[in-house]
């Protein structure tokens, strides 16, 4: 079981593959906010619904300082696909080795229709512009989750 992060902790330095296999790192955004969300599967329900929610509060999020990367397992071609048929905005990163998902504590043991599972755990790290964590959310619900954020957040 992975460690959950807590505000003030230093979010661990990443560098993965976007939708058009291009690395993207953590440290590509220093000096803006960054919301890493962490989400099971390119391609489900409760996912598109999320990546759209992120996509449709883009301009409110950037605006206020805030750039939006996702993390999932997923190869970067499925990321790209899921890019493409859902009209995604927001920057997709894949994490096949699943390193960076733990590194956040993202991934782990979680309940799932009452059993026990080990999976990615849906959920959100806020990173200021120092690269200090400033707020993390686990067992997120994917729907509803963005606009609590931006409430959260004052945006």
């Amino acid at each position: 079981m992975s460690e959950r992060l807590t505000p003030g902790d230093t979010a661990p330095a990443f560098t993965l593959p976007d939708a058009d296999g291009k690395d993207v790192s953590l440290a590509d955004h220093k000096g803006r906010k960054v919301i890493v969300y962490f989400y099971p599967a390119a391609l489900t329900p409760g996912c598109t619904k999320q990546a759209c929610d992120f996509t449709d509060n883009l301009d409110v999020l950037a605006a206020a300082g805030y750039d939006v990367i996702g993390v999932s397992p997923d190869k970067p071609e499925k990321l790209a696909k899921f890019r493409e048929q859902e009209n995604l905005k927001v920057t997709l990163v894949g994490d096949p080795s699943k390193k960076t998902l733990e590194a956040y504590g993202a991934f782990g043991e979680k309940k799932l229709y009452g059993k026990t599972v080990t999976g990615v755990i849906r959920s959100t790290v806020v990173v200021d512009e120092q690269g200090k964590v400033e707020h993390a959310f686990y067992n997120v619900k994917a729907t509803g989750h963005v606009a609590k954020i931006i409430r959260d957040l004052g945006v």
